[in-house]
């Protein structure tokens, strides 16, 4: 049974650093919703202006599952929001309030990104319903619409937002955490070391940049045949929780073993880091050793992170573990390899084929099979828009709160036939 708007009670846990879920909760008290905000830590109530509404969880962390019930019954909460849904206090609270029958938001960064964010419901990534939708299903289910694919917008980044915001929010956690003495991050790192980062990647900015447009122009301009190694970080919750290896070295090893038996000797590989990549994983040394122990010597290269469009213009081909950058590998036309789960990972598109087989000749997708899977995206889960600019928010507020007081999460509307077609949405500045 569908629950007014003014009946739905949601409690929001951690969301994108910056002022995304303050935005998103005032939306929600507009059309007639409560709302509350659970703060784990000073950087979380440092971006929730609503203080009557904030609740500070300080307890020990073990003591969490409990506290969360016992919030659900004392504001009779029908709905959670979250961004991520495998860092551990998310993951608790998802099977607390699936087995109370609560509807869980989770909000994730685009599968198609950087122009669309993900909104889904119970899981993302290698949790997410898409992993059970089949490519005929997703069809059928487009057969009512005769849309147009949206074009992304000319210009969206919100790059240095996302930085700037994860500077800030881990310099009030270390500066101003006194209340919250039990807060213990979800990554292995301590805040310090995360805020000493994210202030260091600020400040070369400008010397990285230099150092990729230097690093990217040779490979355009080399003349040699390449294949694209797209990184994620060690950190990243979908390489975490959905893949294989432990560290990008360990894929690295992968890669470079298969490469060296199966790529033509004239081939060399591009190996591009995340735009995020701060320095903590020792990723240039690896590759240097990699390099000597394969007698890769002058074949291989390393771009710290940078646009992606311009280097896929000419690659023959990509790997990764299960980043979302592949699907721009695949709008392209171009063989992918994947090794974890991925929302992407469907047989029409994605090679099976072993590494040395495939740099030495890689199976090419079925370009009219990944079309309607990105439409099908694109008219579901797929919300144009950004968390960290303020154009990038407001964006997303036109379609966020009705989609969230929807009865069915966005692929069972579509599906069904209750969905209304998404229009395509130019940027507001």
């Amino acid at each position: 049974m569908e629950v007014e708007s003014d009946e739905r009670r949601f409690l929001f846990l951690q969301g994108p650093h910056g002022w995304f879920f303050n935005r998103l909760g005032t939306a929600l008290r507009a059309a007639g919703a409560q709302v509350w905000r659970v703060g784990f830590n000073r950087g979380d109530a440092l971006f929730w202006r609503d203080k009557a509404s904030y609740i500070p969880f300080t307890q020990a962390q073990d003591a969490w599952p409990q506290r969360f019930r016992d919030l659900i019954a004392e504001h009779q909460i029908t709905d959670i929001a979250l961004y991520g849904d495998v860092r551990a206090i998310h993951a608790k609270a998802i099977a607390i309030a699936r087995a109370l029958g609560l509807t869980v938001h989770v909000f994730e960064e685009g599968y198609l990104r950087p122009y669309w964010i993900t909104y889904e419901r119970d899981g993302a990534n290698g949790n997410s319903r898409l992993m059970d939708i089949d490519l005929p299903e997703m069809r059928k289910a487009l057969e009512k619409y005769d849309l147009e694919l949206p074009d992304p917008p000319a210009h969206w980044g919100d790059m240095r937002q996302h930085i700037f915001y994860g500077a800030l929010y881990h310099f009030f956690v270390l500066a101003f955490n006194r209340q919250y003495r039990s807060f213990r991050p979800h990554r292995d790192l301590t805040v310090s070391q995360e805020f000493h980062l994210y202030l260091k990647r600020l400040g070369l900015m400008p010397f990285h940049s230099l150092e990729r447009r230097i690093a990217s122009w040779r490979v355009r301009n080399g003349g040699f045949p390449y294949h694209l190694v797209l990184l994620q970080l060690d950190h990243d919750s979908s390489f975490r929780a959905h893949s294989p290896f432990s560290s990008q070295a360990q894929f690295l090893e992968k890669v470079f073993a298969g490469f060296a038996r199966g790529a033509p000797q004239h081939h060399h590989l591009v190996i591009k880091a995340h735009p995020l990549e701060d320095g903590r994983a020792p990723l240039r040394q690896t590759i240097r050793t990699l390099t000597l122990q394969h007698g890769l010597g002058g074949r291989v290269h390393f771009l710290r992170g940078g646009k992606l469009a311009q280097l896929l213009n000419h690659a023959r081909s990509a790997v990764t573990v299960n980043s979302t950058a592949a699907q721009q590998v695949l709008w392209r036309g171009m063989p992918l390899r994947v090794f974890g789960r991925s929302v992407y990972d469907k047989p029409e598109f994605v090679s099976k084929q072993p590494l040395r087989k495939f740099f030495a000749r890689p199976d090419r997708p079925d370009a009219r099979a990944y079309r309607d899977y990105r439409h099908f995206l694109l008219e579901t889960s797929q919300v144009p828009g950004g968390y960290y600019s303020l154009g990038g928010r407001r964006q997303l507020m036109r379609h966020l709160v009705d989609m969230m007081l929807a009865p069915d999460d966005p692929y069972t509307a579509l599906i069904l036939g209750d969905a209304t077609p998404r229009q395509q949405l130019r940027v507001v500045r």
